[in-house]
């Protein structure tokens, strides 16, 4: 009895050793999802596993805008806490895919004010706009929580010395696609209407639009924007031209070829983004499927 409690307790030992090392794994690996620029000393990046979000950070509290992750929000949160005492904190979630979405990714539980647009927290189950509530399973499983907040059009901040915009656009990568702009640091956020790891997305289940892409995209092309796309490095408006001149070059060889006749299946077999291919056709969405979308689009006309 005696040797059986001893290897009982030898293997409580081993098995907590070995569980708080995992934690202490998982919980290092989770803060290695978040890398951090410094674009000013007010201003922050961070970058992880569900996209970028920008922060304005100072002495009035912190403002998030993004696709955070729920990996992330420990890390996150005790940064902006080094950065200033205020308690204010205000998240807005940009729409993003829903088998990628994490909701607020667990900011309303910290207190934030967390906010999105209308039409986007109406697919994650809102009450918005006469859509049923979510359960509370549905909640937990995406991890947002009560009260929850939408804007239609504009919603403004002037914070930290700087002025935010966050603009309701026309619909391009969905219909709750918005820009934000920072006035002070001329820099612009577009979420998934630049993703910045590839081809765009043009969902029509989201009311996406290839004319509004365009749209939404020309006015910052000018290089003296900094410019934070969905995922990837902060970059400038020469490369949101270059994004957008890709999108135009294909919609035209596209629309050529329906003009000619041509069925999807032909328009496929042509490869009109194979001269794109090197630089665009590496993130969440290939080629062929980007050239479905421009199809659709334009034989939706």
């Amino acid at each position: 009895m005696i040797a059986l409690v001893k290897h009982a307790h030898r293997f409580l030992r081993i098995w907590l050793a070995l569980s708080l090392a995992l934690t202490g794994g998982l919980a290092r690996a989770a803060d290695k999802r978040v890398g951090v620029t410094e674009l000013a000393p007010n201003l922050l990046v961070f970058a992880t596993s569900s996209g970028n979000v920008v922060a304005s950070v100072g002495a009035d509290g912190a403002l998030l805008v993004g696709t955070p992750s729920a990996a992330s929000t420990q890390a996150i949160s005790k940064i902006l806490a080094s950065r200033t005492k205020s308690p204010f904190r205000y998240v807005v979630i940009a729409p993003q895919p829903a088998d990628h979405s994490e909701g607020d990714a667990g900011w309303g539980q910290l207190g934030a004010f967390v906010a999105m647009h209308e039409s986007a927290l109406q697919r994650l189950g809102g009450d918005t706009m006469g859509a049923p509530p979510p359960t509370p399973a549905r909640l937990v499983q995406l991890g947002v929580d009560r009260p929850r907040i939408a804007f239609s059009d504009v919603l403004a901040f002037d914070l930290n010395g700087e002025s935010i915009h966050i603009v309701h656009q026309k619909p391009g990568y969905s219909n709750a696609d918005a820009l934000v702009h920072f006035h002070v640091a001329s820099l612009i956020y577009l979420g998934e209407v630049f993703p910045g790891d590839g081809y765009p997305s043009i969902d029509p289940a989201q009311g996406g639009s290839l004319e509004g892409f365009v749209k939404a995209l020309d006015p910052w092309t000018d290089s003296s924007f900094q410019v934070v796309p969905a995922r990837g490095k902060v970059t400038n408006g020469a490369a949101l031209k270059a994004f957008r001149d890709m999108i135009v070059a294909v919609r035209d060889r596209v629309q050529r070829m329906i003009s000619s006749g041509s069925s999807q299946a032909d328009v496929l077999a042509g490869h009109p983004t194979s001269d794109f291919d090197a630089q665009w056709g590496h993130g969440r969405v290939q080629p062929e499927e980007f050239v479905r979308e421009v199809y659709a689009a334009l034989k939706g006309q």
